[in-house]
C-alpha cells in the first residue's frame, strides 16, 4: 500500500498515499465512499487499520486530474500478511474493481489495487508530524 516499508516498522506507523481521480468519476466516487460497504469497513478495521481518511485535492485548471490523499494509522506486526488478507476479500475485490475504474495510478506499470509488487496507491513520504 505504500512505498515505505511498514513490515520494518514498529507498529503504530502512519501511512500517506495519493492517486488520481478522474474528473468525470467525481461524484460517483464520493457517493460510494459515502456509502461505504460494511463488509469493506470491517475489513479494514480487521487488517489493523484505523484513523483512515482520504482527502480530494482539486485539480488547478479544469483539463487537469483532480488528486487523493489518504492517511492511516496501522497498528499490527504483519503488514503484508494484513494486507493479503485483505486482498483476498471477496467484497474487498469487488469494491477495488469499483474504484480503480475511477482512478488513474501514479505508479508506473501498476495493474491495480491488486498489484501487490507494486501497488496501486503511491506511497508518501512523512517530512513532519506533531502529535
Amino acid at each position: 500500500m505504500s512505498n515505505s516499508d511498514p513490515s520494518s516498522a514498529s507498529a503504530p506507523r502512519r501511512i500517506g498515499q495519493t492517486i488520481y481521480l478522474k474528473p468525470s468519476r467525481l461524484e460517483e466516487y464520493k457517493k460510494l465512499h459515502a456509502a461505504a460497504w460494511p463488509e469493506v469497513l470491517e475489513q479494514i478495521k480487521d487488517s489493523n487499520i484505523s484513523d483512515y481518511s482520504i482527502h480530494l485535492i482539486p485539480p488547478s485548471s479544469p483539463s487537469i486530474l483532480y488528486t487523493l490523499f489518504a492517511t492511516f494509522k496501522y497498528t499490527g506486526t504483519d503488514f503484508d500478511g494484513d494486507m493479503a488478507r485483505m486482498a483476498a476479500n471477496p467484497k474487498v475485490q469487488k469494491w477495488w474493481r469499483l474504484t480503480d475504474s475511477m482512478q488513474e495510478t501514479r505508479v508506473e506499470g501498476s495493474r491495480g489495487s491488486t498489484d501487490v509488487e507494486k501497488g496501486w496507491w503511491l506511497g508518501c513520504e512523512e517530512v513532519f508530524y506533531l502529535a
